[in-house]
């Protein structure tokens, strides 16, 4: 079976040999148990239609591997930073009519890169849709849950229980994937992190850095992540786009 991973410290061993059937992960949010047949991506996707899965884990296949993040996110340095992404990068989108934003919750799958997951944001343009280079896969109930194939931006925003994941592991499997630009945030503590990640021949390459601003291709815009405080002494971020 897939081998159940997080990056939490806190998440229980796997299952003792005496229960080969299932290995369970715990951590903050709760526990979630890999059934034995869960070998595959077809079968966890199978799997997350089913009841077992809780609707708020964050969970991944990546190369064989199953991930669970149970843990909960931070209000101000992964919620609140996480939705002024959304509030400007969907404005743009909106505005110039250029595809649909999706905020986490999307389930995108890639089949060359052996991935299933949920980005924390995944951008697809109305040309990449249009040349079929992603499919909408209907959910088990009504409308659409999933989408397969490569958009054109993911954004992923590191948190104490995903660091290898986004550092690490999705730097392959997104180049895999073909995914032209990988955003990623890292606002953890006191300090402030923003590349964009364009892909090169071999890997993705960080964007230039012109006092703050960086370029993507992907929106034809220049982007600079700002952190200020608050009012009320909290982390306030402030992406900005020129």
């Amino acid at each position: 079976m897939a081998t159940a991973v997080n990056d939490d410290t806190r998440a229980a061993p796997a299952a003792p040999p005496s229960r080969p059937a299932a290995a369970t992960v715990v951590a903050d949010g709760g526990r979630v148990t890999i059934p034995e047949w869960v070998a595959d991506l077809d079968s966890f996707r199978r799997w997350l239609d089913t009841s077992d899965v809780p609707e708020k884990a964050k969970t991944w296949f990546l190369r064989g591997e199953v991930w669970v993040d149970m843990s909960r996110e931070q209000l101000f340095t992964h919620l609140l930073l996480k939705g002024e992404f959304y509030r400007v990068l969907g404005n743009l989108v909106k505005d110039g009519k250029l595809g649909e934003l999706y905020p986490d919750g999307l389930l995108l799958t890639n089949r060359a890169a052996d991935l299933s997951g949920n980005p924390d944001a995944t951008f697809v343009s109305g040309a990449t849709a249009s040349a079929g280079r992603i499919t909408e896969t209907a959910g088990k109930e009504a409308g659409f849950v999933e989408i397969v194939g490569t958009p054109d931006m993911v954004l992923e925003v590191v948190s104490d229980s995903s660091v290898k994941k986004d550092t690490v592991i999705l730097f392959e499997g997104y180049f895999v994937a073909g995914i032209p630009e990988y955003w990623l945030v890292d606002a953890r503590r006191s300090g402030l992190s923003f590349t964009i990640h364009a892909r090169g021949e071999r890997g993705y390459v960080a964007a230039d850095d012109e006092g703050g601003w960086q370029r993507s291709k992907v929106f034809g815009k220049s982007f600079r992540l700002t952190r200020d405080v608050s009012a009320r002494g909290n982390p306030e971020f402030t992406l900005e786009v020129r």
